[in-house]
């Protein structure tokens, strides 16, 4: 199943839907995290019947309140490389906060202090239920499905110590969307294997697949899971591949008015401008 939040007309606020094929048919929860608090939520996924929208209506970010938001670094062996470090033995983590995200088609915003502001395609995955210390079928089960995520980045700020969380969460700056597709319905399950892909202005920066991941979904689940409980609506964004702005020789940058393009294969894309904040 493919699901979405959908923004709906003249501001009143949000809801939850399904994707049909000729359709957005409404769930009843407010957004796709608030559905998936739900015990049963697949049940009341394939029972709903509520009002249809065009597929043409505004889609918001996925989850609009996501509890956690964990970040993976290094994940994928082009980019570990081409950043000049060793395969890790463990995963490299970091936080992102709920104020960083935006729908999937809304501005991305430059803030005025950052002159290294770069992009970064991921797989994310979205979790269904609450687990601790989850290993194997278990972790497996926890996976919700699977959506796009750009996690777009102050290179500058995050270099600016060891610690990468203040070039990670400026405000309105990581796109999420546009759909939640369930692993049943991608080729690998809950380990995809599919074509991920970033352009910004129809300019190739990055493709490759997610089955370059060192660190997989389901291990992920494992790993954070171990430290922390996981909830419904939280989410883990993998980590990107190789062809990053700051990796480039010379460096590249967004500095506003380009066009990024974000898209994974059987997923879906975001479509985001870049604007300028004045500080």
């Amino acid at each position: 199943m493919k699901l979405a939040t959908l923004r709906l007309p003249n501001d009143r606020g949000t809801t939850a839907v399904r994707v049909d094929d000729d359709a957005y048919v409404e769930i009843g929860a407010a957004d796709v995290g608030e559905l998936l608090a739900m015990p049963d939520w697949r049940e009341v996924v394939d029972a709903a019947d509520g009002p249809r929208h065009s597929l043409d209506a505004e889609l918001a970010q996925l989850v609009e309140r996501p509890g956690k938001v964990v970040c993976v670094g290094l994940n994928y062996r082009t980019h570990i490389l081409e950043m000049g470090r060793d395969l890790p033995e463990h995963p490299t983590l970091f936080s992102k906060f709920a104020d960083a995200l935006v729908g999937p088609t809304d501005d991305i915003v430059r803030p005025a202090e950052t002159e290294e502001f770069d992009w970064e395609a991921e797989l994310a995955v979205v979790i269904g239920s609450a687990v601790r210390r989850a290993r194997g079928a278990e972790a497996e089960a926890a996976i919700a499905g699977f959506t796009v995520l750009n996690d777009v980045t102050a290179r500058d700020w995050q270099f600016r110590t060891r610690e990468w969380l203040q070039g990670k969460n400026w405000d309105s700056t990581t796109p999420i969307g546009p759909v939640l597709v369930t692993p049943d319905e991608l080729p690998g399950g809950v380990r995809p294997d599919l074509a991920i892909s970033l352009t910004v202005d129809d300019e190739v920066m990055q493709k490759d697949s997610t089955a370059d991941l060192l660190f997989d979904p389901v291990a992920l689940v494992e790993y954070v899971s171990t430290m922390i409980r996981l909830n419904p609506g939280d989410v883990i964004a993998t980590g990107t591949p190789g062809g990053v702005g700051h990796a480039r020789k010379p460096a590249r940058y967004l500095t506003g008015g380009e066009t990024v393009v974000t898209e994974i294969e059987g997923i879906g894309r975001l479509v985001n401008r870049v604007v300028r904040e004045d500080a």
